[in-house]
C-alpha cells in the first residue's frame, strides 16, 4: 500500500497544480519538443494532402456544375457549396464522425466504425475544400476572355483543345494564388483532427501536456506553433515560385 498522494513506483511524479503554474518559462524545453513533435507531420501533411487532391478534383467537378447551362445543376451545385463554406470544421468532422458510419449502417448494414480515425477526417476536409475549391476554380475560369477560346475554336482548335491549351493555363495562373492559400488554410484546420482522436502534430502536443499534468503547455504550444509557421513558409515559397514559373511560360506563349 502506497500512502495517500503518493505514485505508484515508476510513474511520474504528480506536480501540484500551483507548482505547474509557477514553474518559469524554459526556452531549452520548447527547443527539445520540435524533434520529437516533427515526426507526427506526416499525419498532418499526410492528410492535408489527401484531402487537398480529393477536394481539388470534387472542386473542379463542382465548378463546372456551376456553368452549367442546365439551371437544376447549377442550383444543386450551388447549394453543395453553400450548406458546406456555412458549416464550422469542427461541427462537419463530428457530424462525419460520428453520423457517416452511422447513415452507412442504417442504409446498408455495414460497420465502418471500425475504420481509422484518418479516413474520417480526410472525408470531412474534401468536402471542406472541394467547396472551397469550386468557387476558387470557377472564379479562375471566369476570369479568362470568352473571346480568346472561341478565337481558338475559330482557328481550328477542337473545344476541348482550346479549353485545355488556351484557357486552362490561363486559369490556372489566376486560381494559384487562391489555391495556396487554401491549401495553408486546409492544413492549419487540420488540427482540429485530434478531436476525434488522430493522433497527428496537435494530437501529440496534447498527449506531451496531458503527461506533464500540464506543465510545460507554453513551451509545448510554442514548438507547434514554430513548426506550422516553418511549413507554411515552405508552401507560400512554393506556391510563390509555381506561380511565377507559369507566369513565365504564358509570356513565353504570348510573345
Amino acid at each position: 500500500m502506497h500512502p495517500p498522494g503518493c505514485c505508484r513506483p515508476g510513474a511520474p511524479a504528480r506536480v501540484p497544480k500551483r507548482d505547474r503554474m509557477n514553474r518559469p518559462f524554459d526556452p531549452a524545453f520548447a527547443l527539445a519538443m520540435i524533434p520529437s513533435l516533427l515526426p507526427y507531420f506526416a499525419v498532418t501533411i499526410g492528410v492535408t494532402a489527401a484531402s487537398a487532391l480529393a477536394g481539388s478534383c470534387i472542386g473542379l467537378g463542382v465548378a463546372r456544375a456551376r456553368l452549367s447551362r442546365t439551371k437544376a445543376v447549377r442550383a444543386i451545385a450551388a447549394g453543395y457549396t453553400a450548406v458546406l463554406r456555412s458549416t464550422p470544421s469542427i461541427v462537419l468532422l463530428f457530424l462525419v464522425f460520428y453520423g457517416f458510419p452511422a447513415a452507412v449502417h442504417a442504409l446498408t448494414g455495414i460497420n465502418i466504425h471500425f475504420w481509422h480515425r484518418a479516413v474520417f477526417v480526410i472525408i470531412t476536409f474534401t468536402l471542406l475544400f472541394s467547396a472551397t475549391m469550386s468557387e476558387v476554380f470557377r472564379s479562375a475560369w471566369l476570369s479568362v476572355d470568352r473571346g480568346q477560346f472561341e478565337a481558338a475554336v475559330s482557328a481550328g482548335l477542337s473545344p476541348a483543345q482550346a479549353q485545355l491549351r488556351i484557357v486552362l493555363p490561363q486559369a490556372a495562373v489566376s486560381a494559384i494564388p487562391n489555391f495556396g492559400n487554401a491549401l495553408i488554410s486546409l492544413m492549419k484546420e487540420g488540427a482540429l483532427a485530434y478531436m476525434v482522436g488522430l493522433i497527428d502534430a496537435m494530437g501529440q502536443g496534447f498527449l506531451v501536456v496531458s503527461r506533464n499534468y500540464g506543465a510545460r503547455s507554453l513551451e509545448t504550444f510554442l514548438a507547434l506553433a514554430v513548426l506550422y509557421w516553418a511549413l507554411t513558409a515552405i508552401l507560400e515559397r512554393v506556391f510563390l515560385l509555381v506561380e511565377r514559373r507559369l507566369s513565365r511560360g504564358l509570356r513565353g506563349v504570348s510573345q
